[in-house]
């Protein structure tokens, strides 16, 4: 886990609240295997003059999010207009910002890292859970009755949260399984039937050897991987083998998928840091400026500078 991901969560919202550090963190958490806490938007916000970026952009924790009003959600390639209740899952697979509208919005979210529900031994694998799919977008706009249900659910986390009962992290890991399996309801049947073939396992261990190169945070950082090859290598098997296999299971070749994900972070980076095209070049394994460029338009056909300057997105009305 990378812990100054935490850390930056609670400093910005530190400075958000106009809160001390203390009054944040929950009762007896140092004692607990991992870490969780939920926080409740409105109070969050209610101090902020301007709509700002989210303060809890996603990296080594998740984080499920219950928010009532207008608010944007933007992934590398797809935005969401949410205009209504609306039941956010996010995973350090899958970059993403968020932006409220109105400063009224309500609700409330919980973050958690992934050894937090270790001590369940219920056999979950978080980033196995179809809701985590990093090929899903996991937005999903409630009724008025499925938002009632969602925040009873947060109630009772919050309620925990500020009692001195000794067993209540076993609770919370219960109410933090409980949304997911909310949520994963939520989605097409389809979607709910993973396969655990050797096949599909050595797919799950590609697709999270390629999201650990990612987020790219400094420009001093590199992707350390960036061929087939590479990633076979360190997978153990033929490159081949892992072509084969990726497109069985996927429908993409190897390379296409690697390329997909770097243009993925490329958007990232264009939109949200004022890196220079060298330094995003070069934090991407590019050998050149005119390398990234060719590559990028031929991703998404624009050139860098268009898509930073007119922006590439896919409006999604909800």
């Amino acid at each position: 886990m990378k812990t100054a991901s935490l850390t930056e969560l609670y400093e910005e919202i530190t400075i958000c609240t106009h809160t001390d550090l203390t009054a944040l963190l929950p009762s007896g958490i140092q004692n607990q295997v991992g870490h969780f806490n939920l926080f409740d938007i409105n109070n969050l916000f209610k101090n902020i003059q301007q709509s700002p970026a989210s303060p809890y952009a996603c990296r080594s924790f998740y984080k499920i999010s219950l928010t009532i009003g207008a608010s944007q959600v933007i992934y590398p390639n797809k935005v969401f207009d949410i205009k209504q209740a609306a039941l956010i899952f996010s995973t350090p697979k899958m970059p993403f910002y968020w932006h409220p509208f109105d400063m009224n919005l309500s609700g409330k979210f919980c973050v958690f890292t992934p050894d937090f529900l270790q001590p369940l031994k219920s056999g979950v694998v978080l980033d196995e859970l179809p809701i985590f799919n990093e090929n899903e977008y996991p937005v999903f706009v409630l009724s008025d009755e499925q938002c009632i249900h969602a925040m009873a659910i947060f109630q009772r986390m919050q309620e925990e949260l500020k009692s001195d009962y000794a067993y209540k992290y076993d609770l919370l890991r219960t109410y933090v399984l409980e949304l997911i399996h909310f949520g994963q309801k939520l989605q097409p049947a389809s979607t709910l039937h993973p396969t655990h073939s050797a096949s599909a396992r050595i797919t799950s261990l590609f697709i999270e050897l390629l999201e650990q190169q990612f987020p790219i945070e400094t420009p001093q950082q590199q992707v350390r991987l960036r061929t087939a090859k590479e990633y076979a290598d360190v997978l153990a098997v033929h490159v081949n083998h892992l072509n084969k296999i990726l497109k069985q299971e996927t429908g993409r070749t190897t390379t296409d998928l690697i390329s997909e994900r770097i243009a993925q972070e490329a958007q990232v980076l264009l939109k949200k840091t004022h890196w220079t095209m060298a330094e995003i070049s070069d934090s991407l394994g590019f050998t050149d400026v005119a390398h990234f460029s060719h590559f990028f338009k031929r991703q998404t056909l624009l050139s860098p500078a268009a898509f930073r300057i007119e922006g590439n997105y896919q409006k999604v009305l909800i």
